[in-house]
């Protein structure tokens, strides 16, 4: 098992703290770092920036959102940040919501699956410096009756099969990482649940005969957000995660539509989901942070002294996870870099 750093959405100055964040998990040898975006900093920026100023760590966007850029610009973008960081680029790839889809850069938010399969294909095809003609139903270039003429990559990339990963939530979107990415980018992953969700990857890696017939995951990354905060209370370790969970589970997305709330539901939450629902939407986000089950937070985040975070880490190697993506909390850029140090030694 492997450690990753999140560092997120990047929120502005101190820009330096991110940057002493990722020397440091570079230092102790996490195999990288992944940057996020929404609506606000873009993660290419960041991870461009990042990879001037290191040597060896692993560059990941958690996600790039598929809505924001063409496939051809996505695969134009992923192929210059591999060469520039000389092949540590991990392509992250995720629809987003269909509030930000729909809200923030006008695109339909239906039909997820298909757009997510037909967008992954033009991007490996970029990669693999072909002559790019594709006739999809979201996708067709180029365009019929014009102008347009069927393109190649004008620079060799460092690499073809430059690992794809994506973030998945729903049981199909789950299936189809599976089948055509390289790893899978997860969130509030609980351990214990672990067999029910990596049933529906192994069902696509079987579906496209990945790995082998004993291990269909053998050569595919299981790589979950895990929050983690260092504190002899635990309970007060856990109300620094309230917040996060709050946000997820009751205000990313619509009522009709929160992939986090299904999620939080599966397993096993149903009155907490929709009462954190019903306080988030209503305004009240203080009392919906307060809802959070500490069981919820406990099963989903590393949190407590350096003992119990060492022998729950055991937890996520028996659930599958082959890297974790550790998200450091702390009121001070000195507590998340000890954060990032207590996980590694407890690796």
């Amino acid at each position: 098992m492997r450690l990753a750093l999140s560092i997120g959405h990047w929120f502005g100055w101190p820009f330096q703290n991110d940057l002493a964040l990722t020397r440091e998990a570079e230092r102790l040898g996490f195999a990288s770092v992944w940057a996020a975006e929404a609506y606000g900093s873009d993660c290419v920026t960041v991870l461009s920036w990042l990879a001037g100023q290191t040597s060896s760590i692993g560059l990941g966007s958690a996600i790039m959102q598929i809505p924001a850029r063409t496939a051809a610009m996505t695969g134009m973008t992923a192929a210059t940040l591999d060469v520039l960081s000389q092949g540590r680029f991990h392509l992250g790839l995720g629809v987003s919501g269909p509030q930000v889809s729909e809200g923030w850069h006008g695109v339909p938010f239906a039909k997820p699956l298909g757009r997510t399969r037909e967008y992954v294909d033009v991007v490996r095809m970029i990669l693999a410096k072909q002559q790019v003609a594709y006739d999809g139903q979201h996708i067709t270039l180029p365009l019929p009756d014009g102008p347009g003429k069927s393109l190649r990559l004008s620079f060799r990339p460092f690499r073809s099969d430059l690992p794809i990963y994506l973030a998945a939530v729903g049981p199909k979107n789950l299936e189809l990482a599976g089948e055509i990415a390289d790893g899978w980018l997860g969130i509030f992953y609980c351990p214990e649940y672990a067999d029910h969700l990596l049933a529906d990857v192994r069902r696509g890696a079987l579906a496209a005969g990945r790995g082998t017939a004993q291990d269909p995951l053998a050569d595919f990354d299981v790589c979950p957000l895990v929050p983690v905060v260092v504190d002899d209370d635990v309970q007060a370790a856990a109300d620094q995660v309230r917040g996060y969970t709050a946000l997820y589970v009751g205000g990313m997305g619509s009522r009709q539509q929160n992939f986090y709330n299904a999620m939080a539901r599966r397993l096993g939450f149903e009155e907490a989901a929709a009462e954190i629902q019903d306080l988030y939407l209503a305004g009240r986000q203080r009392d919906a942070a307060a809802a959070v089950p500490f069981e919820l937070i406990d099963a989903t985040a590393l949190i407590g002294p350096p003992a119990r975070i060492r022998e729950r880490m055991t937890r996520y190697a028996r659930g599958g996870v082959t890297t974790v993506m550790v998200s450091p909390y702390g009121g001070s850029l000195e507590q998340r870099i000890s954060v990032l140090r207590t996980v590694a030694d407890a690796l």
